[in-house]
């Protein structure tokens, strides 16, 4: 990874060893499923060796209705915002106030019983702790308006459905837990931690845990129904409950401009401009397989390639990729070996991923120079 604090600046493909053909090529497929109606709002944005060479969106705000996305509409990104819960507690691991090789009870006192003394922090990260994704209880709490915090309670009991570090699981809940140790270490609210720590330092103004300073109006809607039922209208994706809810497994909203931002910020090896958000040695950290002889790769939040739940950056990225994707129909993930950034913001899965991969190998396959 390049390891000095690289600006993205707008470039032209070819002076980066891309194809412009290739790129809108890439970009067609998003607009080919926006007019077939499989998703109604789209971006891509892509950049290489600092410069940001394709950044455009299509479809609108919402179906039917409201300005026209571009690079800089504002998606609900889902479980891409695992990864930036991780960014957040990595650092606090550099500063010295959490070592991922403690125990969680260490920070969450009353998470006893049972193996859960057995869970370290960066068990959290790699989601082999064996917290489940979601609570037996999460419509029920969902439809309550419950907040962050009865979460929390909740994940402190459930039972755990492996011995840690014995099997690979995906689970928000164990996000959920390392966002609690952020929170209690820092004193601060994690969307305060992350907008102080991350997003204010790398200029990514239009991101935030939760909806920040936007209203609904003001982001991309999920789906391509406007017309949710009365229950999904309270407490689904599009609520003004569940917008602002803030999430720490999946309730950040962000754009592919300000993605690409952090993308670059991982591949300076977590340097930005003047601004160093984390060590080359968290850095190294969070993008390397942590899971070892249980043959589940993954880095601490970020996936790497051999993750065996999904890889939606496609078929045709080096061995040196980290990335991550939400189920409301995004993806970002970068390529260090070819220094290659690449985010896709949709408001729908389509096709179980299908259209991420394919249009992540369209902009792997623009990269014609070393």
């Amino acid at each position: 990874m390049a390891t000095d604090g690289t600006v993205l600046q707008t470039g032209d493909p070819a002076a980066v060893g891309m194809s412009a053909a290739q790129l809108e090529r890439a970009f067609g497929l998003l607009a080919a499923a926006t007019e077939a109606g499989q998703i109604s709002a789209a971006s891509l944005t892509v950049a290489r060796h600092g410069k940001e060479v394709f950044a455009r969106g299509a479809g609108q705000q919402k179906l039917g209705a409201g300005p026209a996305v571009d690079a800089d509409s504002i998606f609900l990104l889902a479980s891409i915002t695992k990864p930036v819960t991780a960014c957040a507690l990595m650092i606090l691991v550099d500063r010295g106030l959490i070592s991922l090789e403690d125990s969680a009870m260490d920070y969450l006192p009353e998470f006893t019983g049972g193996d859960r003394p057995a869970i370290k922090v960066r068990h959290l990260l790699s989601h082999i702790s064996g917290m489940p994704d979601m609570l037996p209880e999460n419509v029920s709490l969902r439809r309550a308006h419950e907040p962050v915090e009865v979460f929390v309670e909740r994940a402190m009991q459930t039972p755990l459905l492996y011995k840690p570090a014995t099997d690979f699981r995906y689970q928000s809940k164990g996000i959920l837990l390392a966002a609690e140790i952020v929170e209690r270490v820092s004193g601060q609210r994690l969307r305060d931690f992350e907008r102080e720590e991350i997003f204010a330092p790398l200029g990514m103004e239009r991101s935030a845990l939760g909806l920040g300073a936007w209203a609904i109006e003001d982001v991309v809607w999920c789906g391509t129904d406007t017309e949710e039922d009365e229950e999904l209208r309270s407490w689904g994706w599009n609520s003004p409950y569940w917008r602002d809810f803030g999430a720490p497994w999946g309730g950040m909203h962000s754009t592919g401009r300000d993605l690409a931002i952090l993308l670059q910020t991982m591949l300076n090896g977590g340097a930005y401009g003047d601004q160093r958000i984390f060590s080359r040695a968290a850095v190294a950290a969070m993008t390397r397989d942590q899971n070892g002889a249980l043959d589940a790769p993954w880095g601490l939040g970020w996936g790497v390639c051999g993750a065996r739940v999904w890889a939606f950056w496609g078929d045709l990225v080096s061995p040196h990729t980290f990335g991550h994707t939400g189920a409301t129909g995004t993806v970002a993930w970068a390529d260090a070996d070819r220094q290659l950034s690449c985010v896709v913001l949709t408001n729908q899965m389509v096709a179980n991923g299908s259209l991420l991969r394919r249009v992540s190998n369209a902009v792997a396959a623009a990269v014609e120079e070393g």
